[in-house]
C-alpha cells in the first residue's frame, strides 16, 4: 500500500496544455507531481482573453470552476460556469474554453489516465 502523498500550492510543478493562450497551469497530483493510478489533477488559470483552442479530450474529463467565470463550448452545446459549477466530458468530445471576462478564472481540471496505461506514469 502506498502512502498519502501532498503537493503543496507553493511546489505544484507547472507545465504548459498545448493549444492554450494566456493559461497558466499547475499539475497539482499525477505526471511531474507524482504517480497516480487512474488519473491526474492540474490547477489552471485563465487570465482575461484567456482560452483553450478547440480540439478533443484525449480521455474522460471533468472541470470544475472554482473562482470567475469560463465559457465552455462543445458542438452539442455553449455554457458559461461560475464558481463550483462543472463539466463532464467523455473521452473525444470536441471543446473550447474561453474567459470572455475582465476577471481571472481559476479552473480544476481532473483527466483521466489512459486505460491501457493507468498507473503508467510514461504517459502523459
Amino acid at each position: 500500500m502506498s502512502e498519502p502523498r501532498v503537493t503543496r500550492l507553493a511546489a505544484a510543478p507547472p507545465y504548459h496544455p498545448p493549444l492554450h493562450d494566456n493559461v497558466a497551469a499547475l499539475r497539482l497530483q499525477g505526471h511531474e507531481a507524482g504517480p497516480t493510478q487512474r488519473f491526474w489533477v492540474g490547477l489552471s488559470y485563465y487570465l482575461p482573453d484567456g482560452r483553450a483552442d478547440r480540439a478533443p479530450t484525449r480521455e474522460e474529463t471533468v472541470y470544475v470552476v472554482l473562482d470567475g467565470e469560463l465559457t465552455v463550448s462543445t458542438p452539442a452545446s455553449i455554457g458559461t460556469l461560475g464558481p463550483y459549477d462543472s463539466v463532464h466530458l467523455p473521452k473525444g468530445t470536441e471543446r473550447e474554453i474561453r474567459n470572455h471576462t475582465n476577471r481571472p478564472a481559476t479552473l480544476l481540471v481532473i483527466i483521466a489516465h489512459p486505460a491501457e496505461a493507468a498507473g503508467d506514469e510514461r504517459s502523459r
